[in-house]
Formats: structure tokens, sequence, C-alpha cells
């Protein structure tokens, strides 16, 4: 949500923030603005518009200039208008901002601006208190800290003064500001996306702390006027190659990643076909210690936890709760020093999960987070960290993010069921051994696309979508239904197949599509006396089903590659989500930006 992008230095910082605002609609957004400095004028020039960048882009052809700011905003308070876009300019201060100012209202009273405001932001007053303070002693510092010590809420502020030109200013709180530099002058972004193919060096800006940027690079104090070295990171991500090579959508190309990104995932964490974490550090200790887990995440990352309940449980006897981040923290959980919490999040920035984990280190827990961006803020708060090797996912909708999380998963039930001396190490190299042989399973379903795109022909013109299955398909359902409702706009329910005939049953009606899943042989005769009730009252069902389940109960519309039981939810993910992106695409939809998403939600 929100973007943010600043450059100063040697070149145009129109065509870099231009550049960056494109690179960062991914996260979502409704309007877009950027301000230049005019060393004429002596002041910041403010161009914004509501829509696409494309438009802002056209809008400022003509604009000129060495140092600026840029923001895609995703509205929060006030509505989708020129007025309410970024950047926002007070007097003489202009900045952009992403997060929540909860204390907005009470700051407009005391500054007494209300009739000087241009919009409905909450980001307008920060400008007016910062501006309040710089008419005082004129010191940018000064009046940056005197303003944030009064602001409640989360913040990432890019800034800048008139009369001082070819300077940034930045500070935040919780939301993220990332910074790099080069020969040609130094950029700060709230997504490494937007400035990594600048410089394989980086740094996140310390919490708290401001960071005065010029052309020649930075200058960090903490609010004491003490300077502070920030630790620097290595991009570990080709940013400069991140094209759709050819693909129509992003998604397709993020799904036909997955066989790669999947290995590596696994392959960097195996020695001897054995798990080693070794490589990040992590304290081993936890899986022998921990009595019980729980997963914290949203959407997507959430279903992944879902998967890794299904496997800890049975492997390791642990028992594994899984929580929306949204509600862990306002729903009194049970947390002490034998709980392990695992935090999931793809950008590491979800503000939900973030404050949850935050909540769970207060009360005693010990934690580990899965996330794919390095030092995210949920990576530096958290104990311990695995970083999955997705590489950046621009397609709002989650694809391999989600089967790398998943692959972690099991190579942390392999870890802690060998810990626990509840599996051999025979037993263990066993289960890595079939894990290993996924990614060759993902590449069978990617070949076989074409027959997933025909069965996707059945869901164009649906309005609702029914999706059934049991043991490990059901979790594997919950995120199908999800990609099916995100991108295609076509409402979708999974179901646990055994829970239809307590009421659901009672939304299927004639020429219903029905997708149901079969991979779990044990539960094959309940499945198939599932979809039998279905089919009497006229749902028309599209079977996913194992190759070696196959047989002449049911007709099987798609064959699943063969995999052991519990190993089947990441090539049966794939599928599904080709089946989402196809019913997408040829409803001549946006599959990379389905309308009112965010891929990053930094506000709660």
């Amino acid at each position: 949500m929100c973007g943010i992008i600043g450059y100063t230095g040697y070149s145009d910082a129109r065509g870099v923030l231009i550049k960056g605002l494109k690179t960062l609609e991914y996260r979502g957004y409704d309007s877009a603005g950027i301000a230049l400095y005019n060393k004429n004028k002596n002041v910041a020039d403010v161009i914004k518009c509501k829509g696409r960048v494309a438009l802002l882009d056209e809008k400022t052809k003509d604009a000129a200039g060495t140092c600026g700011i840029g923001h895609t905003r995703w509205a929060t308070h006030g509505s989708v208008s020129d007025e309410n876009s970024h950047p926002h300019k007070f007097g003489e201060v202009t900045l952009v901002h992403n997060g929540i100012i909860e204390n907005f209202n009470s700051i407009k009273n005391q500054l007494g601006v209300e009739s000087m405001l241009k919009s409905d932001t909450d980001s307008e007053i920060v400008a007016a208190l910062i501006n309040a303070y710089y008419q005082k002693d004129k010191s940018p510092e000064k009046a940056i800290i005197k303003a944030v010590k009064e602001i409640t809420g989360t913040f990432a502020l890019g800034i800048m003064f008139d009369g001082i030109e070819d300077t940034i200013y930045a500070v935040r709180n919780v939301s993220p500001i990332v910074c790099c530099q080069n020969d040609d002058g130094a950029y700060i972004a709230s997504d490494i996306m937007a400035i990594g193919e600048y410089s394989d060096n980086y740094f996140i800006l310390p919490e708290l702390a401001v960071a005065k940027v010029d052309r020649n690079g930075f200058f960090i104090t903490d609010f004491h006027g003490k300077e502070i070295k920030p630790k620097m990171l290595k991009l570990d991500w080709d940013i400069k190659n991140n094209g759709k090579t050819g693909f129509p959508f992003y998604m397709e190309k993020e799904i036909c990643e997955q066989p790669s990104v999947i290995e590596k995932t696994i392959k960097s964490r195996t020695s001897g076909d054995m798990p080693d974490f070794s490589g990040e550090k992590i304290d081993e200790s936890i899986f022998e210690k921990c009595e019980n887990i729980t997963v914290i995440a949203c959407g997507t990352a959430m279903h992944a936890g879902l998967i890794g309940k299904h496997l800890i449980e049975k492997y390791c006897k642990i028992p594994v709760s899984v929580n929306m981040a949204s509600e862990y923290m306002y729903s009194d959980p049970i947390i002490n020093e034998k709980t392990l919490v695992i935090c999931v999040s793809q950008s590491g920035e979800t503000i939900d999960t973030l404050e949850a984990l935050k909540y769970a280190k207060r009360n005693g827990a010990m934690t580990l987070s899965i996330v794919n961006v390095r030092g995210s803020s949920i990576a530096q708060a958290s104990d311990n960290v695995i970083y999955t090797d997705a590489g950046p996912e621009i397609a709002v909708a989650s694809t391999k993010a989600y089967t790398t999380q998943a692959a972690v998963f099991y190579l942390i039930t392999a870890k802690a069921a060998y810990i626990k001396g509840l599996m051999s190490k025979d037993k263990v190299r066993d289960f890595i051994r079939q894990l290993n042989e996924i990614p060759s399973a993902v590449q069978k379903v990617i070949d076989g696309r074409n027959e997933i795109h025909k069965l996707s022909n059945m869901l164009l013109t649906a309005e609702h979508t029914f999706m059934i299955g049991r043991g490990l398909d059901y979790p594997t359902l919950l995120e199908a239904s999800l990609k099916l409702k995100e991108i295609s706009y076509i409402h979708s329910e999974a179901f646990a197949s055994g829970e239809l005939k307590h009421g659901t049953i009672a939304l299927i009606t004639d020429k219903t599509p029905v997708i149901a899943l079969l991979t779990q042989e044990r539960l094959m005769s309940k499945q198939v006396s599932n979809i039998k009730e279905v089919q009497s009252r006229g749902a028309q069902v599209i079977t996913f089903i194992k190759s070696s389940l196959k047989d002449e109960a049911i007709k099987c519309d798609f064959a699943l590659p063969d995999t052991a039981d519990d190993f089947t939810a990441i090539p049966a993910v794939c599928a599904m989500q080709l089946l989402a992106y196809y019913v997408s695409s040829d409803k001549g939809l946006d599959v990379d930006k389905p309308r009112n998403l965010a891929k990053v939600v930094t506000v709660e």
C-alpha cells in the first residue's frame, strides 16, 4: 500500500521518480504524484493526479529537476481525488507519507489550520505540523523530530523544504524506507523493488532516526543528534531482469517460475538429504523447547500456515493453531515461553502480522518468521528468520511466494520431528527425498496448462463457484478459492466436503460449478460420495485427481502427478493457480492488478 520514491543527484529526477512509481504500481494505488525542486524559484513544485502513473507521466513530461519525491497513494483518509493525492505541501514543507496518523484530528485542532488545508488526508496535517516547527528556528531536523514526537501511528516520510535545494529528509516508524546510492546520486523508497537496479547494496533506515539525503549520500542521526551508521544489506534478486520475459502477465510468469524457486528454497536448506538451517543461523533449540506452535499470518500466507499445521501436527505431535494476524492480539491468546510463534509474510511488512509478532515477543514467546525480503520489518523484529527464495513477486495475487512458504513448512516439519526424536535420520532423509520431487511434479502441472485452460471456460460466466476437498486438500482449496475470487471477481467458497450436508449443500443449484480436488488416498471413497451428492443436485463438477487415484467411479478432468499424499499440496495448488489465471485473463481483466487490492498491506 502506498509507494514512496525519492532521488537527489546529478540526473533527471523526473525520470527516476516516474520509473520508480511504475515499479511500485504492483503494491496497489489510486493516484500518484511527484514534487521536483525548482532551483529558479527555490521551492518544490508539486504535480499530482488521481489515476494511473501513465497519466502522471504524461502530465509531467515537461517538468525538470535533479531532486524530488514521488508517491502512489492508496486512499485511507479522504476519497480518491487530485487534492488528496500526494505529495502534500503546506507552507515551506512538501512531503509524501505511507502509514496512518491516528491523532491527526487533535493535531489539526491544535494547529488551527482547518481552513488552510487543501485535502482531507491525515498526511497534510503532518506537513502542517512540521512547517509550524520549522518556522520557529529553520532547522529541518529539529522540526521533524519535534513533529514526530507528537505523532501517534505508523509512518514513512519523505520531506523537502523550500530554500534547501538538492536535499531530502526521511524518517519512519514501522513503515519501511530503504536507501541506496551510487555515483549518480542517492535514492530512497518504500520498497527495494523501486531502487534495486541502482545498487546491489542497500540499507533499511532505522526507526525514529532522521536521514539527511543529498547527492553525495546519507547522514543519519538519532533524535539526540548522535550519528548512526546503518547496517548494509546485499540484494540477492536480479531486479534488472525482472520484466515479463514474453509472458502477457507477471502472474503467469511467476506461476511458471515455481519449479525453480521451490527447488532453490529446498536445496539451499538441505545437506545430505537432511534439513539444514545453519545458513540462516536458526536457533534449533526452539524446536526442542516448544510445546505448542502458533502461526500468525494474513490471507495467502495464512493458508500456507494451514499446510504447516497439517504437517507439524502429524509428524511432530505438536499442537498448532493458525491465527489471522488482524485478530490475534484481540483474542486474548495463550502465550508462554514454551510457545513458538511462526509469522509468515511475503513482504515482511504486513502491518497486522508485524504488530502481532511484537505482541507475542512481549509476552515471552519464541519467534520464527518466514519472509521473502531481507531486512524487512518482520525479519528485523523476529528472533529467527527463514527467507524464502521466491525472488521478486510483482503480481498482486501471490503464487510462488505461497509455494515457497509451504516448502519451508515441510523443512520445518522434518527438522522439528528429527530434533524431537519422532523421525529417525533414515525417515527424515526419505521425507526430504520426497520433498525434492515436488519441483518436477509442479513442472508437470505447468506442462499441462493447456488442459487447465480449456477447463477454465466452464467458469467464465459463473457468478458463484464452490470447491470441495478433504484432509490436506481442504487448506489447498482455501488458497485456490482466494485466487479465483481476487483476480476473476467470481464469488468462490471452499468447503470441507464432509460439511456439505450440514447446511452448505443448500447453495448447490442446477449448473453450479463445483471444483473437486482428490489427492488423499484414505479419503478417496468419502470424497467420491460427496461429489455424487452435489452432482445429484445438478452441479457441474470439475475434478482434479491424482493420477494413481483415477478410477471409473468418477470422471477425471485433470490428472495431477503422482506424489505421496502429504506432498500433494504444492502441485495441486499450482493447478488451481493456473485455473484462476486463465479465468481472469480470458475475461479480459487486469490479472496482475485486481481492483481494490494491494500487494503490501502496511496499514491496519
